[in-house]
């Protein structure tokens, strides 16, 4: 039981000194010190609401690539210290309709949440040449 108690002292300890290096005062520059120049969020199956996972994104900045991340196992992402200005984040997975968000606003000191939901690509998605290639007239 002494030791039990002891753990759990530890424990609370560990914690609180944690909570306490996280604070407003806790020694860093002003440009670290909670810093949420980012963008984060989930992408998921538009019909079974599942996570998809390897989804590439692109986030552009004035048509200029300027990151480009992927969904972990559980159809999340993330973009970190983003230079701040309006971005168009394309989301591409094979099999899948490509998605793109435009005008996505990314100030400094603040996160921006993004869902995004992708629809299968069908065989209607694939559409016939408009160029009559070896046909005569």
């Amino acid at each position: 039981m002494k030791q039990k108690s002891i753990l759990l002292a530890f424990s609370l300890m560990g914690f609180v000194v944690a909570k306490a290096n996280n604070g407003p005062g806790d020694g860093l520059t002003s440009g670290q010190a909670g810093k949420k120049d980012e963008v984060n969020g989930t992408v998921v199956h538009s019909e079974t609401r599942k996570p998809l996972k390897d989804v590439t994104i692109t986030a552009y900045l004035v048509s200029k690539k300027e990151k480009i991340s992927a969904t972990n196992d559980i159809g999340e992402f993330s973009f970190d210290e983003l230079k701040p200005g309006t971005y168009k984040f394309v989301f591409e997975k094979a099999g899948f309709r490509k998605v793109t968000k435009e005008k996505v606003v990314v100030k400094t000191d603040e996160a921006f949440q993004m869902n995004i939901e992708m629809i299968e690509a069908g065989d209607y998605d694939i559409m016939p040449s408009p160029f009559n290639i070896g046909g005569g007239i």
